[in-house]
């Protein structure tokens, strides 16, 4: 997969690239990412890439000549799905992810200051947001993106089951984990973990991933895949069919 970034400070890729998953991904060739700097594409001696906004208000607005003249460049070379990571996007999620995994290339495509040039959106796929809060530009957000996505490209986690274990892949939040030693500072190892059954770890985890998600997240219950197990396991921590919907 090759991803391209446009943003104005190409800086803030450096070290994130270099490091964890990201690096493993590229290492193996499994992903490529070609940072592009916005100013490259602005014109005039200044390479201007904002003005005040019509009508007044506060701060600048993205200009749209240097951000559709770089969307065109990059999908001319490449046909990427492009994408603008901002506020009023659809929320990203462990779905969405999954599914633009399956591309063979991305635009991702970094805002600033108090926003871009409405014109612009007639040259985007499609638009993401990460969460409901604010940030300073959209590198963040497409640092967010480049990981949910790379660490399901075959082979990046090294164990293929990994990602489908994972909070969210599931539907629900993951089960608690442990590792040595048993007993660390008077909180013990559940038994369960260390019996050997391997049923009744797999139910402990099944069930302690159904008590999370109804404690923290009960929002995601309406939309998990649960079996009438899990349902009457749920029902005996409080919950009933339809909550959290």
């Amino acid at each position: 997969m090759r991803v391209h970034v446009l943003t104005l400070f190409p800086e803030m890729f450096g070290s994130p690239l270099a490091a964890g998953v990201l690096r493993r991904a590229r290492e193996l060739g499994t992903l490529e990412v070609w940072v592009h700097q916005l100013r490259d594409y602005a014109g005039g001696r200044h390479l201007q890439v904002d003005d005040t906004p019509y009508g007044g208000g506060q701060g600048m607005v993205m200009k749209p000549e240097p951000l559709v003249a770089a969307i065109e460049h990059v999908a001319a070379a490449d046909a990427p799905r492009r994408i603008l990571l901002s506020p009023q996007g659809i929320a990203f999620s462990h779905e969405r992810a999954r599914s633009l995994a399956c591309e063979r290339a991305l635009l991702l495509i970094c805002g600033r200051y108090e926003g871009l040039d409405e014109r612009v959106k007639a040259h985007v796929d499609e638009e993401l947001s990460i969460g409901d809060y604010v940030l300073s530009g959209g590198e963040l957000a497409a640092l967010v993106v480049l990981d949910a996505i790379a660490r399901l490209l075959p082979g990046v986690l090294g164990n293929a089951a990994s990602p489908a274990d994972d909070s969210f892949a599931t539907g629900l939040l993951e089960h608690p984990q442990y590792t040595r030693p048993e007993d660390f500072r008077g909180a013990r190892v559940p038994d369960v973990l260390l019996s050997g059954e391997h049923a009744a770890i797999a139910r402990w985890r099944r069930q302690q991933s159904l008590r999370l998600t109804l404690e923290r997240r009960p929002d995601l219950l309406a939309h998990a895949p649960l079996d009438a197990t899990d349902r009457a396991f749920l029902r005996k921590l409080g919950w009933r069919d339809g909550d959290g919907g």
